[in-house]
C-alpha cells in the first residue's frame, strides 16, 4: 500500500487530488456537535494543500436515499474544515454535476474544495457493479490522483471507496496509514495482557469480534446493553433491560469457549436500574437504583454498570499492556448513567499499556465526557471498520489501496 508520503515526495503541485475523507459528523440542524472526524483528516488535507495540490475532498454524511436532501448536506462540514485550516474552502452544490466540475476547475494550486454528499447519488452505494462504476468514472474525471483517508468507510464497497481507486493512481492518507498501523498492534505480536472492553446496545453487533477475540485476548469485559443478554444466559432476571433473546444460545457457547480457552470473560456484578429510559433531551434526574446483577427487578431496566463493577473493570485494566475499548458501558448521554463509561475511560488513561478507543460511540463518549484525547494511545475514527478488521474481514477500501 503506497502512502501519501510517497505521493508528496514525487510532487503534487498543480495536480487535482481527490481525498475520500470521512466527514460524517453528527449534526443538530446545521450545527456540528462533534468535529472529531473533520479534525482527523486535517493532516492529509493540509499536507496536500501546502505541497501545492488542488485538493478535492469528498465524503458521505448520514443515510440519504440516493438523492439530494438538505438535512444531510456537507455544507456545515465544509465550513468547519475551512475554519480548522484557516483558509477558504470552496463548496460544490452537487457531486459530479456542473457545480462540482466548475468548482474543481476554479481551484488554484494549494486550494481546497468539498463536493456535496456522495450519497446524494445512487451510484455511490449501489449494489449494481455497473451503476457504481459509472459514478466512479464521473468522480475520476474530477481528479488526477486518489488519496483514501476515510477510515470510517473502508468497510463499505462503495463507488468512492472501492471502485474509484482503480481508476486513478492511489495512496493511503495519513489517517488510514495510522489506523492500519494501530490495528496491526491489536492483531499481530500483541503485547500482553491484552484486555478488551466491549459495550454498546446490541450483542449481535459484537458476536463476530468476540468470536475472534476468544482466541486472542486475555480478558473480555462486557458492559452496555449487550451485557444483559450475557446475564440472561447465566439464568439471571434482567427485567425490561435491552435483551436479544435469540442470541442467548450463541452467548452461552462463547461463555463456555472462554472458560475452556482460558480467556477471562468478566460480566457486571452490579448495575444501575430504573423503571424507564431517561429523557436525553432535558437530562431530567433519573434517580436510578443500584442492584446486584443477579437481582434486577422484573419491572426495571439496566442502564449502566454499578460502582462495584466500575472498580472491578478498573482492576482488570490496571496491568494491561494492550487495551481495545469499543462501546459505552451505559447510557452515557445522561449524567446519571455516565459513570460506568467514565470509569472505563479513566482506567484506560491510567493503564500503562497501549490503549485504543475503537471509534463510534466510544470516541463520542470520550469527547462528550470531557476527557483529553491525547491521554489515549489512539482514538479510532471508524467503529464499524475497526471491528471488521479485528474480525479478520477483508475491508474493500483497504484492498482497493493495495497495488
Amino acid at each position: 500500500m503506497k502512502t501519501i508520503d510517497e505521493l508528496l515526495s514525487d510532487g503534487v503541485a498543480g495536480k487535482r487530488v481527490f481525498v475520500r475523507a470521512d466527514l460524517n459528523v453528527p449534526l443538530d440542524g446545521t450545527t456540528i456537535t462533534d468535529d472529531g472526524r473533520i479534525r482527523a483528516v486535517l493532516p492529509t488535507v493540509k499536507a496536500l494543500a501546502e505541497a501545492g495540490a488542488r485538493v478535492v475532498v469528498a465524503s458521505h454524511l448520514g443515510r440519504p436515499k440516493g438523492a439530494p436532501d438538505p438535512a444531510f448536506s456537507l455544507a456545515p462540514a465544509a465550513a468547519r474544515l475551512g475554519e480548522l485550516l484557516g483558509a477558504d474552502v470552496r463548496f460544490a452544490g452537487d457531486t459530479v454535476g456542473e457545480s462540482a466540475q466548475a468548482t474543481v476547475a476554479s481551484l488554484a494550486d494549494g486550494q481546497v474544495a468539498v463536493i456535496e454528499n456522495l450519497r446524494f447519488n445512487a451510484g455511490e452505494t449501489s449494489k449494481d457493479d455497473a451503476e457504481r462504476a459509472a459514478f466512479a468514472d464521473r468522480l475520476a474525471a474530477l481528479a488526477d490522483v486518489y488519496v483514501g483517508d476515510g477510515f470510517g468507510a473502508v468497510h463499505r464497497k462503495h463507488a468512492s471507496v472501492f471502485d474509484l481507486p482503480a481508476r486513478l493512481p492511489h495512496y493511503a492518507g495519513h489517517l488510514i496509514a495510522t489506523e492500519v498501523g494501530v490495528l496491526k498492534k491489536l492483531t499481530e505480536d500483541v503485547k500482553r495482557p491484552y484486555v478488551v472492553a466491549l459495550g454498546g446496545a446490541k450483542v449481535s453487533d459484537k458476536l463476530a469480534v468476540i468470536d475472534q477475540l476468544l482466541g486472542k485476548a486475555d480478558r473480555l469485559l462486557i458492559g452496555g446493553g449487550m451485557a444483559y443478554t450475557f446475564l440472561k444466559a447465566k439464568g439471571y432476571e434482567v427485567g425490561i433491560s435491552l435483551l436479544q433473546e435469540d442470541q442467548i444460545p450463541v452467548v452461552k457457547e462463547y461463555m463456555e469457549r472462554a472458560g475452556k480457552s482460558g480467556v477471562e470473560l468478566v460480566l457486571p456484578v452490579d448495575v444501575l436500574v430504573a423503571p424507564e429510559f431517561p429523557d436525553l433531551k432535558t437530562k431530567a434526574p433519573a434517580n436510578p437504583t443500584t442492584v446486584a446483577a443477579d437481582a434486577i427487578p422484573a419491572d426495571q431496566e439496566g442502564l449502566d454498570i454499578g460502582p462495584e463493577t466500575r472498580k472491578l473493570y478498573a482492576s482488570k485494566l490496571a496491568d494491561a499492556a494492550t487495551v481495545f475499548w469499543n462501546g459505552p458501558m451505559g447510557v452515557f448521554e445522561h449524567p446519571d448513567y455516565a459513570e460506568g463509561t467514565k470509569a472505563v475511560a479513566q482506567a484506560l488513561i491510567d493503564s500503562p499499556g497501549f490503549t485504543v478507543v475503537g471509534g463510534g460511540d466510544s470516541a463520542a463518549a470520550v469527547r462528550t465526557l470531557g476527557f483529553d484525547e491525547a491521554a489515549f494511545g489512539h482514538i479510532s475514527t471508524g467503529g464499524g471498520a475497526s471491528l471488521e478488521y479485528l474480525e479478520g474481514k477483508t475491508l474493500p477500501g483497504l484492498a482497493a489501496l493495495e497495488d
